[in-house]
């Protein structure tokens, strides 16, 4: 595999920004709602302090809703609690070129409390927390997100003052593999794809997808923190580059009625010394024990963590009968109708988890994949026979059909509660509240239509 390029040690940010070619760094952590948040720091600045002594940001960026309107219900920041900061202490492993800005470097941050302590509700400490459990287990996981998006021809500004209504889609129709419409949205695709090279990822492609104007660039798969890290570089960068071309893009999960956004998430173990341990080509499938373990615990307790995969009202429209997102909690071998699909061999063999959708939160999921697994593995789950045929017309369990249904299997969840930890159960089932209370007291489009004159 070739090296990433892109990535920058202190010594060789220390030279660029004595040349001259960076004048600048972002020290960002990903939010709850999935976002890339922080600061902009002078370069110099940087390397006289914050690389060495972190940067301070309010705690409360860990307590707001989509809008950054604080909303009470959270134990870790409040008005009561004055609003203090948390420090983002710079992961220099992650320091790497951000090309699609000018003389920018970007680091990746762990949020700790002023006195040492780590931000538990984090979703990057969510993620590592699972990691550990499965080093002591002499497991590593990686990890691939395939994360799908929608082009307008819009600008972001225009969008926000039309509504977000009479958009025009970059293709006039399906483009899924199609080559002609694509190739009109290919130099903003090529910018990012780039890009992104040029910031220590490995680009393998891109294919268009099944709604007008959709798209997704596929990454090359690594480590599972590396990969959720990436995700969310990719992502804010995507939509920076997409803002520069005047075209706005949407990984939102369900735009309209036709397919949703997915981020269908492919995940394997590996032993220490590098071994496939999900592969055993004596077994049926090439399946070993362990992996069979594992994707028993994944379909055992996929209904009580589909909070961290599916985090917001609109995730849920996404799951409708014969559009490619699941319904049926079930496995299958190279079968697009389940939910877990199993594919490969050797180091390959892995599952892919699709149920999340483009507004996932990909620490938050990666972490419920690896909680379930572990589950499966430390109970010696089966995970049943393989299922043949159309699974949206099966009567086996479902995918949360709303947040509300989600959030009360979270809430009752053991899994969840042993895994995570009752402050972040209890601080991301807030969040679901939050969002619920929003969406119910909203009026919409839908309503208006319906009953300004007919009703």
């Amino acid at each position: 595999m070739t090296a990433p390029t892109g990535f920058l040690s202190l010594d060789e940010l220390r030279a660029a920004v004595a040349a001259g070619h960076v004048d600048t760094v972002i020290v960002a952590f990903t939010d709850m709602q999935g976002r890339l948040v922080g600061k902009r720091v002078s370069a110099r600045l940087f390397l006289e302090d914050v690389a060495g002594h972190g940067a301070e940001a309010c705690n409360y960026l860990l307590a707001v809703d989509v809008e950054m309107n604080t909303v009470d219900g959270y134990e870790m920041s409040s008005w009561k609690r004055g609003y203090g900061d948390m420090a983002l202490i710079p992961d220099l492993s992650t320091l790497r070129m951000a090309p699609w800005l000018e003389a920018t470097a970007l680091v990746t941050a762990d949020l700790q409390w002023l006195d040492g302590a780590p931000v538990e509700a984090s979703p990057r400490r969510i993620l590592q927390r699972q990691l550990a459990r499965l080093a002591d287990r002499g497991l590593t996981a990686f990890v691939g997100t395939e994360l799908e998006f929608i082009v307008f021809d819009d600008s972001y500004r225009s969008a926000w003052q039309k509504g977000y209504r009479d958009l025009t889609p970059a293709s006039d129709y399906n483009i899924d593999y199609a080559l002609l419409a694509s190739t009109r949205m290919e130099p903003l695709l090529r910018d990012i794809r780039n890009a992104m090279d040029g910031a220590g990822m490995y680009c393998e492609g891109v294919k268009g997808e099944c709604n007008f104007g959709q798209q997704e660039i596929a990454f090359r798969y690594t480590d599972a923190l590396g990969t959720c890290d990436n995700h969310s570089i990719y992502k804010n960068g995507a939509k920076e580059i997409a803002d520069r071309h005047g075209k706005a893009l949407t990984f939102m999960a369900k735009f309209n009625e036709r397919e949703g956004n997915s981020c269908h998430i492919h995940i394997s173990l590996r032993g220490e010394d590098g071994s496939a341990v999900f592969a055993d080509e004596s077994a049926p499938y090439g399946m070993s024990t362990l992996f069979r373990h594992f994707l028993g615990g994944q379909l055992a307790a996929m209904r009580e963590l589909t909070l961290f995969s599916a985090p917001n009202i609109n995730s849920y429209k996404r799951y409708a009968a014969g559009s490619f997102a699941p319904t049926a909690i079930a496995w299958g071998l190279d079968n697009r109708t389940c939910a877990l699909r199993v594919v490969g061999r050797g180091h390959g063999m892995r599952v892919e988890n699709r149920v999340p959708g483009g507004d996932v939160n990909q620490y938050l999921a990666v972490a419920a994949l690896i909680a379930a697994g572990l589950h499966g593995i430390e109970q010696q789950i089966e995970p049943g026979d393989v299922f043949e045929g159309n699974a949206y017309e099966s009567d086996v369990d479902r995918v949360p059909a709303t947040l509300r249904e989600s959030a009360e299997l979270f809430a009752a969840s053991t899994v969840a509660l042993e895994a995570f930890g009752e402050e972040v159960v209890a601080h991301y089932l807030n969040n679901a509240r939050v969002e619920l209370a929003a969406y119910d007291a909203a009026v919409t489009d839908w309503e208006r239509v319906r009953g300004f004159e007919r009703l």
